[in-house]
């Protein structure tokens, strides 16, 4: 192995490629080899060889990678760049003051007694990437449309709230309300885009990393989705995604690029602020990420727009005939360049110019400032103006511009380019006058020497801010902006329902498939059924919706372009570019991001679209629970259904598809309004009452998680005077004991409450115990309005004190308590605190397997045999019958062999 010093770092496609160099002599004489076919015969005929040669190297099975990469220079030519429509002098001055008020906020967010931080490097690098789009592209909402959608970077919201204090959108109190929401309320600013703490201002969360990229993918295919099947014009609606490069290393950044290639969608621009630097240190200090990041995008069949040049740098590149200069800058690592950012001119002039003399002599002329001043690219307003201009020209692909800027601009030699610059959040009084030096600031000495360093503003009347108004009113109004435009929807009445509430008779469906139907007969509603959009992980048949497949279609802009080999089949597989399922492939991310544009649309578009999204419960909250937190903060709204849910229904499929937690991550969400239904009947009124909570009249930001099971079984019929309004609360007594002298409670949601049924039958015929069995169809909603009535408690001591819902419901009905279910024991136990009795659950705590279910709930001990003892155990403790029945119990039943249970039903995937 050869040591370090031996391998030679030959940058490929941005990446370093550690290559050891056995035999240098020979190296030398291929290179001198390739450096004579140039100069004899020239550039064309040595490419050609270079092609041969590469040819051949595969033909013998060398491997040899693609080179995806362009020279590290501008993509765009100086010769064709546009006339620069706007008043770069006023622009700058706009610029300077917006920088300045970004940085006195965090700085002022510092003082003694508040402390609450920011971050000033990000917007710093990236403030004229805005300011550009804002005078010259992002297009407002005023004209009754959705202008455009806008994902801001998270770390950057200083410069936006900047912008907005200019344009006096934001107030001074406001500013120095940043990051103090409920102490400066209602003057406080969120720390990040925050919708649902500023619901008239912010519309994306992107704070996150990683969900920016995503969520601007699917909302630019949510828009051409939306036009396709005319529900809104949104031809005129350009997403635009503000990303940081090592926001890139995420996953969820990358993962979906294809699909947005893959469609066309060249609404969608991407600019990716390539200040080199992640929070602690380089991205790629050996590697080059504008290199990297332009062979992952050419790959992925994206435009890609080099934006790493500012205007200083043309004189010196048309000098270099002989691309010695292009070599120096595709050569130079990363790590090198933000040193370059740190350091003198007189040091750039010796270790970038100074080892060859064709280098030399083209700065010879250039003093050390003005070399210092050879900037990047993501600085230049002319040169990003044209960066925009080509993207949003460019057809049939969707465009990453990958502009290099340098981490904390003009905030001074403390924080340009140093790696602990994220971190840095106070600016001291010689920093703040270097930095209102370098920016034109009219601010004196003793202001900056006195107290807090003040917010600069020009006067209302004055040219900067009359060129803001003007700039914005010509391109629809004031950005960010969120409006919403939607109406209420007329919803279907009982009739919709009526099927689900008949039960299934001798028929055995389950949950999930029962849930299918209902929505069935919502798609058929002429006034919202255009409105449902399907989501599935290419799952639908497992879930019972490949019936949907013939009539409402898989969302395709191409359409079918092939025959499908079940073209004869009743439910064929058809795509179709009116298509009204989505069908994301394999990830729930995307799904995820889907879901989040479509139940955001009301506000984007002002159109409601009712998204259903349905995935294997296991891989919702758990895989992508994050996303899901990005819907709540988005004030998104929609059906989430967790199918084949439960740790013990799912058979076969063992540990990593056996789920017995999902309900317990949901009751994390604020947003999420969460239930286990065991019947049609519930799941009927649930989705009843979620259309009217969402989509009705006084509507709320909440989305609805469903969980739904695959075991078939005879769904009953509603009962009579059924209580409905329980079913909604969470909690309702579903049969009462009818035989036995002594009574008992059992509670159980979900799949469980068969085996809650079968358990008091036992109990009654073989131990005297009248039991009552209620369904318990949200623990989390029980536990919700708990906690919610011990607050209100708390703070009005001298009010009558409110009771739990859970408890007034519970009350007079005589102990011990028992809940059952197949989730861990968490979910249930989250009640326990207001359940008026002795209470004891039962639940699948720890990993799952693959099994029969029987075998699986008598492991867990949760069947109905289990219940039994679990009623009977809690009886013998409060003196109620003799502890002697216990054994006999376990005994009788063989509750300690799990093979001796019953395997119970097989199969049903829906």
């Amino acid at each position: 192995m050869a040591s370090g010093s031996d391998r030679n770092p030959i940058i490929i496609g941005g990446l370093p490629s550690q290559v050891p160099d056995f035999d240098p002599e020979e190296t030398a004489e291929w290179l001198d080899s390739l450096d004579a076919a140039i100069s004899e015969r020239g550039r064309e005929r040595a490419r050609y060889l270079m092609l041969r040669l590469i040819e051949r190297a595969r033909e013998k099975r060398v491997a040899v990678p693609e080179m995806r990469s362009t020279d590290y220079v501008n993509t765009i030519a100086t010769k064709d760049e546009p006339f620069f429509p706007g008043n770069e002098e006023i622009e700058r001055k706009i610029l300077n003051a917006t920088r300045w008020n970004a940085a006195v906020m965090v700085s002022r967010a510092q003082r003694p007694g508040i402390g609450v931080g920011g971050h000033i490097a990000t917007f710093a690098s990236s403030a004229s990437l805005y300011d550009v789009g804002f005078n010259h592209f992002f297009r407002g909402k005023d004209e009754g449309d959705g202008g455009d959608q806008i994902f801001f970077q998270g770390h950057a919201s200083p410069g936006i709230y900047a912008r907005a204090f200019l344009l006096d959108r934001l107030s001074e109190k406001q500013l120095d309300g940043f990051r103090q929401e409920k102490s400066k309320a209602p003057d406080g600013l969120s720390s990040y885009p925050h919708p649902r703490s500023m619901p008239d201002f912010w519309e994306f969360p992107t704070v996150s990393m990683g969900l920016g990229p995503i969520g601007a993918i699917y909302q630019a295919r949510m828009n051409r989705y939306m036009e396709a099947r005319g529900i809104a014009d949104t031809s005129k609606s350009h997403v635009w995604a503000f990303l940081g490069d090592g926001e890139m290393d995420e996953p969820e950044s990358t993962g979906q690029l294809s699909i947005a290639a893959r469609e066309g969608l060249d609404n969608l621009t991407f600019v990716v602020n390539c200040n080199l630097q992640r929070l602690d240190g380089p991205v790629r200090g050996n590697g080059k990420i504008i290199q990297e990041l332009e062979s992952v995008f050419r790959g992925a069949g994206w435009n890609v727009i080099k934006l790493v040049w500012d205007r200083s740098w043309d004189p010196l590149l048309a000098q270099d005939r002989d691309g010695v200069l292009v070599n120096k800058l595709n050569t130079t690592p990363d790590g090198q360049f933000q040193t370059y950012a740190t350091e003198t001119g007189a040091y750039i002039r010796k270790h970038f110019f100074g080892d060859d003399h064709r280098l030399r002599r083209m700065v010879e002329g250039l003093t050390d400032d003005q070399i210092l001043h050879l900037g990047r690219g993501g600085h230049d307003h002319r040169k990003i103006y044209a960066a925009y201009a080509a993207a949003k020209a460019h057809k049939g692909q969707p465009t990453v511009i990958l502009a290099q800027t340098v981490k904390g601009w003009t905030l001074g030699p403390n924080f340009e380019g140093r790696n602990a610059t994220h971190q840095m959040k106070k600016l001291t009084v010689e920093d703040l006058k270097r930095f209102r030096d370098r920016l034109h600031i009219p601010i004196a000495d003793r202001e900056l020497e006195s107290g807090l360093p003040p917010y600069y503003h020009p006067g209302k009347d004055s040219e900067e801010i009359q060129y803001m108004h003007d700039r914005r009113n010509s391109l629809g109004g004031y950005v960010p902006t969120r409006v919403v435009r939607s109406k209420a929807l007329e919803l279907p009445g009982d009739k919709a329902y009526a099927t689900a509430k008949k039960g299934t008779g001798q028929q055995s469906i389950a949950t999930t498939m029962a849930f299918v139907r209902i929505l069935k007969e919502l798609m058929r509603d002429k006034e919202i059924g255009k409105r449902f959009v399907l989501i599935a992980p290419d799952e639908y048949r497992t879930f019972g919706m490949d019936a949907f497949f013939p009539s409402a279609k898989i969302y395709n802009p191409l359409g079918q372009t092939y025959e499908s080999v079940d073209r004869e089949l009743l439910l064929a597989y058809k795509e179709s570019p009116t298509g009204q399922l989505l069908h994301d492939g394999i990830s729930e991310a995307g799904c995820t991001a889907s879901l989040i544009a479509a139940g955001s649309a009301y506000a984007t578009h002002g159109e409601p679209l009712i998204p259903v999204y349905v995935f294997y419960s296991m891989f919702g909250f758990q895989r992508t629970g994050d996303q899901f937190w990005q819907m709540a903060d988005q004030l998104s709204r929609g059906f989430v259904l967790g199918a084949t849910a439960g740790r013990t229904t799912l058979t076969g499929e063992g540990l990593q598809h056996a789920d017995g937690h999902s309900q317990l991550l949901a009751s994390t969400n604020p947003a999420a309004v969460s239930y286990d239904p065991a019947y049609a009947y519930e799941i009927a009124h649930i989705v009843k009452d979620g259309l009217r909570r969402m989509y009705g009249p006084d509507s709320e930001d909440v989305f609805y998680y469903l969980t739904v099971y695959n075991e078939p079984i005879q769904q009953p019929a509603e009962p009579e005077g059924v209580d409905v309004d329980g079913i909604l609360k969470g909690l309702y007594r579903l049969r009462a004991g009818e035989s036995g002298s002594v009574p008992a409670q059992v509670l159980a949601s979900g799949v469980a409450v068969p085996w809650a049924l079968e358990a008091q039958r036992i109990l009654a015929e073989e131990w005297d115990v009248r039991a009552d069995v209620w369904s318990a169809t949200s623990w989390n909603e029980l536990r919700r309005e708990a906690v919610a009535c011990e607050e209100h408690n708390l703070l009005h001591p001298e009010e009558e004190q409110r009771v739990p819902y859970v408890t007034n419901k519970l009350s007079g009905a005589e102990g011990p308590f028992v809940a059952v279910s197949d989730w861990m024991r968490s979910v249930p136990d989250q009640i326990s605190r207001w359940v008026p009795g002795t209470w004891q659950s039962l639940g699948a705590d720890g990993f799952g397997f693959a099994d029969t279910r029987g075998a699986a709930r008598r492991f867990f001990h949760i069947d109905a045999q289990s219940v039994v003892l679990a009623v009977l155990t809690e009886l013998a403790r409060e003196g109620k019958v003799d502890r002697s029945v216990l054994k006999q119990a376990i005994d009788r039943y063989q509750l300690l062999d799990v093979a001796a249970a019953d395997p119970g039903a097989a199969g049903g995937d829906a």
